[in-house]
Order: structure tokens, then C-alpha cells, then sequence
């Protein structure tokens, strides 16, 4: 068992954490689609690590609903303040950047709208039908809010037919009144088990798949812990990454988690019964989310 240490010296990273950028690829063109669709990906939002790396494959997440979020998340860079009205035109303009980049895997996620009367699932709906009228072939995959638990929300999300529902848990229940204190962790989990039970109960094919950042805080035994709670709930997809500070503003890095450990878990997911993990220090939700997708 590894408990909670010293914190880690600020800007002190681990060998591991260690890697380096990119050259070349298609960095330059996703770029050049992303500006000329005026669209934004949780990439560069959320100041994610593998940005450098997904763009040059040519690959992007999708933020859609605005790039400010109604909930103020310790760990998250994304900037909390009033965001603006959904933008029409959206759907249409993700699916042609979709098209651009010859994506066959979308991953579309969102900032949080609690001002939304449905958090923006009508938004995520026509996107995922947006993609399906112009990449028939290609798999969606969306990751949610949690829609403050209403119902209703996710069975408009179900119903425009994703390939793959993601919900993040992203830490330990104990972290959650810290850095997460707008959630609620069994809420998160109720939503992962009612997309389970309303695809199952439709016939539907769609996965569920969930996420969570370690170093946070939590113990080795508390993300066993939070494991078994996804199962319990028959999620399908589980990836666990390295919690990186974005700025000194945010929640400290606890600790770094050698990637002994990452495999560990891997193995330990495996075993409990998940079609998928993804563990890793720079593993994250939407990550090679392609590789992942149960074969």
C-alpha cells in the first residue's frame, strides 16, 4: 500500500512525467481546422499534457457549449464564470471539422451548463446526429456532465445514439467537498448506472465508461475503492491518469504514482471485469480513447 506522502517540490516532476514534444505531424492543420471552424477542444482548455501529441496524429477532443464552465472544479483550468448562450451553428461546424481531419473515432465532451434547463443535452444530441448524417461509419463518443442527475437529459443524449457514454467520477469520495464540491460522487455514479440500464433495457449499443485522476490526495485503497463502485454500476471503460497542478491557483499534486503502480491497477481492473482500462501517468478520459473502445 502507498498512502499519502510529502507533497512533490513544486516543478519537480518524476522521471516518468517526463517526455518530449512532438515534431511535425499534423499539428499545424488541426490547428488551422479548429481556428477557421471557430471551434475549441478540451486540449487546450483543460491544458492537457498529450495536446502536442494528439494534435500531430491528428486527433482533438471537441468542447462544445462555450469554453467557460458554470462549476469551479479545484483541479480543472477550465475558466469559471457566466458562459454564453449555445451556439447554434455547432453541431454543424463540429461534424465538418470531424470530416476535415478524416476522423473515424470523435470524442465530443463539454464545459458544465448548470444554466442550461437540460445541461446542454439537446446540444450533445445534435452533435452526435450531426456526425452520423456526415461520418455514418465513424464512432461517437461523449463525455457528460452529470446533468444534475435529471434523467430526462441523459435519455436525450441515449436516444441521438452514442457509441460510447462517459461520465467522469474523477476522484476518491472523500476528495469530492475539496475539488469537487459542486458534484456529488453517487450522483455520478447513478448516472453511469442509469445509462447502463436504459441502453440495456433499449437494446441499445452503447458503452459507459468512466475516468479518475489519482494524486489528489486519495489512497491506493480508496481508488480500489472507487473500482469496484464503477463496476457495481456495470461501467465498461475505465482510464486513470496522473493529476497534473494546471497553475499554482489549483489543487497541489499530493503525490506522483509510479507507473508500476498505473499497471497494477491496470491488472486489477482487468480482473474485476471491465472491458477496458486505460492506467497511466499521462493516460487520460479521452486520450487514444480509440484504443480503448472494447474490440
Amino acid at each position: 500500500m502507498s498512502e499519502v506522502s510529502e507533497p512533490p517540490s513544486p516543478g519537480r516532476l518524476p522521471a516518468w512525467l517526463k517526455r518530449r514534444i512532438p515534431a511535425g505531424g499534423r499539428g499545424g492543420d488541426v490547428q488551422a481546422i479548429l481556428d477557421d471552424l471557430h471551434l475549441a477542444t478540451v486540449c487546450d482548455g483543460a491544458h492537457c499534457p498529450n495536446r502536442a501529441e494528439c494534435f500531430a496524429r491528428g486527433t482533438a477532443t471537441f468542447m462544445i457549449l462555450g469554453e467557460t464552465c458554470t462549476r469551479a472544479c479545484a483541479f480543472c483550468a477550465i475558466s469559471h464564470r457566466t458562459p454564453p448562450a449555445p451556439r447554434e451553428d455547432e453541431p454543424a461546424a463540429v461534424a465538418e471539422a470531424a470530416v476535415r481531419m478524416g476522423l473515424r473515432y470523435i470524442v465530443i465532451t463539454s464545459v458544465t451548463r448548470d444554466d442550461l434547463p437540460d445541461g446542454g443535452a439537446e446540444h450533445f444530441a445534435r452533435c452526435i446526429r450531426a456526425m452520423r448524417r456526415r461520418l455514418p461509419e465513424a464512432r461517437v463518443e461523449v463525455l457528460t456532465p452529470d446533468f444534475q442527475g435529471n434523467v430526462s437529459a441523459i435519455d436525450v443524449v441515449l436516444a441521438a445514439g452514442p457509441d460510447v457514454f462517459n461520465h467522469n467520477v474523477e476522484t476518491a469520495p472523500s476528495l469530492y467537498p475539496a475539488v469537487r464540491p459542486q458534484a456529488d460522487y453517487q450522483q455520478s455514479l447513478n448516472v453511469l448506472r442509469y445509462a447502463k440500464e436504459k441502453t440495456r433495457a433499449n437494446r441499445q449499443a452503447c458503452y459507459t465508461k468512466s475516468g479518475l485522476m489519482v494524486g489528489l490526495g486519495e489512497t491506493d485503497e480508496e481508488v480500489i475503492a472507487v473500482l469496484h463502485d464503477l463496476r457495481d454500476v456495470q461501467c465498461d471503460i475505465v482510464t486513470i491518469g496522473q493529476y497534473l497542478a494546471p497553475s499554482p491557483n489549483h489543487a497541489p499534486v499530493a503525490r506522483f504514482v509510479p507507473p508500476e503502480q498505473f499497471d497494477a491497477w491496470k491488472t486489477q481492473g482487468e480482473k474485476m471485469g471491465f472491458r477496458a482500462v486505460a492506467a497511466g501517468p499521462f493516460v487520460r478520459s479521452s486520450y487514444r480513447a480509440r484504443d480503448v473502445f472494447p474490440s
